[in-house]
């Protein structure tokens, strides 16, 4: 099935300036990358509650979540990994056009994938954090029990077992999360948002 060439883009009546200014505060988006049981979700979704109650509208794309509906047809393979992150990514950028800010948490392992988003988006719109935790603790953790399974063979082509994760080289942000409480990694997130202007 071809691409269909007979498309046009349609130019909206509102900016995303307009938007944002409708919104009080600018809009980006923060992506948590990281291996699986490091904290990804816990912190997107604390940061987003920090967020709601500074009046910063936004919402929170989490991978679990996503591959319920709009990547339901989407399996683990390295072709699959990478659609997954394109769509989330135009996903997060037309949350960006309309104002508000997006928390993603998504292992996203490739840098390339990552980097592909962070090319849709303009300057200071993309903000990747890097939730850094030993595979040894993820693997502790395992809330889901996912490294077992793939210890057994189970889940095949799973990150950080039988599948690479590329750490990030120069992130705006590393938080620790084995050793930084989910308060303190909060408010990292936060802190930088405040310096850099963005809210």
């Amino acid at each position: 099935m071809g691409k269909n060439t007979n498309i046009v883009w349609h130019e909206q009546s509102l900016t995303k300036e307009e938007r944002r200014k409708q919104n009080g505060h600018n809009s980006f988006v923060i992506w948590f990358t990281g291996l699986s049981g490091s904290g990804k979700s816990t912190l997107a979704n604390a940061v987003a509650s920090k967020l709601y109650h500074e009046d910063v509208r936004n919402y929170v794309l989490d991978g679990d979540n996503i591959r319920h509906g709009l990547n339901k047809d989407l399996g683990f393979s390295e072709e699959d990994r990478t659609e997954n992150i394109r769509r989330i990514g135009e996903v997060a950028k037309l949350f960006v056009d309309s104002g508000q800010v997006v928390l993603t948490a998504f292992i996203s392992p490739f840098k390339a994938d990552r980097n592909l988003v962070r090319d849709l988006l303009q300057d200071k719109e993309f903000i990747e954090v890097f939730v850094k935790c030993p595979i040894d603790t993820c693997e502790e953790r395992d809330p889901k029990g996912l490294y077992a399974k793939a210890r057994q063979g189970i889940i095949k082509d799973f990150t950080g077992i039988n599948s690479p994760y590329e750490e990030p080289e120069n992130p705006e942000l590393v938080i620790e999360t084995n050793s930084q409480s989910i308060e303190e990694s909060v408010e990292i997130v936060f802190q930088y948002l405040k310096q850099q202007g963005l809210i």
